[in-house]
């Protein structure tokens, strides 16, 4: 009658874990929510007894989630790119988001896009590869701040010239 839970391994000595309470407050979310997306398999905490225990990265994931619910994005679309991440990557939204990770994850407010290299995103709505041409304003100041650097032409010698031509 009742499913039963895939068996977890045990959580490392001294990990870091939150309640739904504090998931809740952090994300923003109500408690029903939690507990509907735990149900639904987005994010499937841990569970002792009746609590479900939350791990950092499940925490992360729950914010961008509920992040992306209230820009306006279905749970429908959200589980297309959880499920793009899992199986076409074989990454957790919680790796894309990491501070050390090369991977972002962009939105235009429409679709959800992935960077995977410097010069490709991915369409993870459409699960295609979208020809998009980037510039990152950064790179740039860093190109101009490495440039070597010539000697500034003085007025005069511009105003002399100038007259020479004519």
């Amino acid at each position: 009658m009742f499913k039963t839970r895939k068996a977890r391994p045990d959580l490392p000595q001294g990990q870091r874990t939150y309640t739904s309470t504090d998931v809740a407050k952090i994300a923003q979310v109500s408690l029903r929510q939690l507990q509907w997306w735990d149900e639904r398999k987005v994010v499937s905490p841990r569970h002792e007894g009746h609590k479900r225990i939350y791990l950092p990265e499940e925490v992360v994931e729950i914010t961008v989630i509920a992040e992306l619910r209230r820009k306006g994005f279905s749970l429908q679309k959200i589980r297309r790119v959880l499920r793009f991440l899992q199986r076409g990557m074989g990454r957790r939204l919680a790796d894309v988001l990491s501070s050390d990770s090369k991977l972002h994850l962009l939105t235009d407010g429409k679709s959800i896009y992935l960077e995977d290299h410097q010069d490709r995103i991915i369409d993870l709505l459409k699960n295609a590869r979208q020809p998009m041409f980037l510039v990152c304003v950064s790179d740039q100041v860093k190109r101009l701040e490495e440039a070597p650097k010539k000697g500034n032409r003085s007025e005069t010698s511009f105003g002399k010239r100038a007259r020479a031509a004519v």
